[in-house]
């Protein structure tokens, strides 16, 4: 099966990572844009870009006809969804495929099977993998899931049975507020997903989210790419992944990545999977879903393998059979990726807008900075809060985290507020060091995390500081085609957040 060509049916950072691998396998590519996104990198390193002009998503990025004649009109062979948007959409899946194009991830099957949380679990029970204890019926009275929830004991947790990113999600610790819980789930399932079914799961106390990297091809093989432990969460979504797991020992690692390609065995998988499991505290694993497209987090896997999960994804498209055994995928030394969010993780972690002004670059070895913004961009609240990850790989943990510490002083993203200095804060508190990364962590440690206050002689002193340098740093701007570039000047800010971390 040819792929010559790929259609991108996506954005900012994913969009370029998925170019860069084309290039490197001689691959043309295509990408969409939304009127908003027309400055945005990824437009101009694609072969062709097409417009697909302005208005809510429906009609840009998730406008299925749109797209179809777009890869059609460019002479697309094959369509690569990313993450988000149509990536799990078996829908769009089918009609890809029926429209004589391959499309890069697994079969619409699938898609529909592990995209269902309720028949997953119905699978995963079938097949004999753990899952949390819990009501996953088709009853959807209020009166019998508050019934079906005393049954299985307080406290419990409400999810959605569509979707993901922790819409529709509700920890219940009393019955006494369970009716409002259920109500408020229901409401945005229905918002996000157009479906409000839920179902009632048993909710691990302490627990943490292991997720494990798989791979199917159409011959029947089947691999993991070892674990990536994704515990760090701020409102049910991930903003640290780090591989490998501290909470695994060996056996443990060995019976969850063996767990996950049962999985991937039963129901024929094929292409790029993360199956997720939740680990109590005393070492036991239960199923939790599995997504069925590339994770945001796939370069710590990158990293600790060697492996590029975009090459793999194209090439199982395609075609070929593995060309590896599992013995030759090992994992050395440790990576870390932080999620920078514009974001106030001090103010609720609202979004932020703004205009970005500079972008700082990493200067160690072994970091990356995956980014799908560049300097003049704007920042609206249209799309997810994503500026960038940066991932880090050391020979150890410690190395690791010491390496990204560093590596966030120098990745600024000037013009706006991001949560760059909360991700300093976790990332050099004790809890984390220790290991302690449960996905509690962020309410566990939130005064630990709280922004710092500064006393008088404080700030007077950072502020002597900026008035007495601020000329100073204008003056020492360079001239780049005829225009000052202030590129290199501090913010008040800037001096804030660096004092405070301090």
């Amino acid at each position: 099966m040819k792929v010559n060509k790929i259609l991108i049916v996506n954005r900012a950072e994913i969009a370029l990572r998925i170019i860069s691998t084309c290039k490197e396998m001689g691959i043309k590519t295509v990408t969409i844009y939304s009127d908003d996104d027309q400055h945005l990198p990824y437009t101009f390193m694609s072969n062709e870009s097409y417009c697909l002009g302005s208005g809510p998503l429906s009609e840009t990025y998730l406008n299925n006809e749109l797209i179809i004649e777009i890869a059609k009109k460019a002479g697309a062979d094959a369509i690569h969804p990313g993450y988000g948007f149509l990536s799990e959409n078996s829908k769009f899946c089918e009609l890809v495929n029926n429209s004589g194009l391959t499309f890069i991830g697994p079969t619409p099957e699938n898609v529909t099977l592990m995209g269902d949380k309720k028949e997953s679990k119905v699978m995963m029970e079938k097949i004999g993998v753990p899952v949390i204890p819990g009501y996953h019926g088709d009853d959807q009275n209020p009166r019998f899931l508050f019934e079906e929830a005393k049954k299985i004991g307080f406290p419990v947790l409400i999810k959605a049975t569509a979707g993901g990113g922790g819409k529709g999600m509700r920890i219940v610790d009393d019955e006494s507020v369970f009716q409002d819980a259920l109500d408020a789930s229901k409401q945005e399932a229905t918002n996000a997903f157009g479906n409000d079914r839920v179902i009632i799961e048993k909710y691990i106390q302490k627990p943490r989210h292991i997720e494990v990297q798989v791979f199917g091809d159409h011959h029947g093989n089947y691999l993991h790419f070892y674990e990536r432990e994704c515990s760090i969460q701020r409102r049910h979504q991930k903003i640290i992944e780090e591989t490998p797991s501290v909470a695994l020992n060996e056996k443990l690692r060995r019976d969850i990545t063996e767990t996950a390609l049962k999985i991937a065995r039963n129901i024929e998988y094929v292409g790029a999977g993360t199956v997720e499991f939740i680990l109590d505290e005393n070492g036991k694993f239960y199923f939790l879903e599995m997504n069925t497209r590339l994770q945001v987090e796939h370069p710590v896997t990158e990293m600790v393998t060697g492996f590029d999960m975009v090459r793999l994804q194209i090439e199982v498209a395609r075609g070929d059979a593995f060309n590896l055994k599992q013995s030759e995928i090992k994992q050395q030394g440790h990576s870390l990726e932080v999620r920078i969010y514009a974001e106030d993780p001090d103010n609720n972690f609202l979004p932020t807008i703004g205009t970005i002004s500079y972008i700082g670059t990493p200067s160690l070895n072994n970091v990356r900075l995956d980014s799908g913004y560049k300097e003049g961009n704007i920042i609206s609240i249209n799309y997810d809060p994503m500026l960038a990850k940066l991932i880090v790989w050391g020979r150890d943990r410690e190395e690791c985290i010491q390496k990204a510490i560093i590596s966030l002083d120098e990745v600024l993203f000037q013009g706006l507020k991001t949560n760059r200095d909360y991700l300093k804060r976790i990332i050099k508190s004790d809890g984390f060091k220790q290991g302690e990364t449960y996905t509690s962590f962020v309410d566990d440690y939130k005064d630990e995390l709280i922004l710092k206050e500064f006393n008088n002689d404080e700030m007077a002193l950072i502020i002597g500081s900026y008035l007495l340098t601020e000329n100073k740093d204008q003056k020492s701007s360079t001239m780049i085609n005829g225009s000052a570039s202030n590129r290199y000047s501090l913010t008040l800010w800037d001096r804030l957040t660096r004092f405070r971390n301090i």
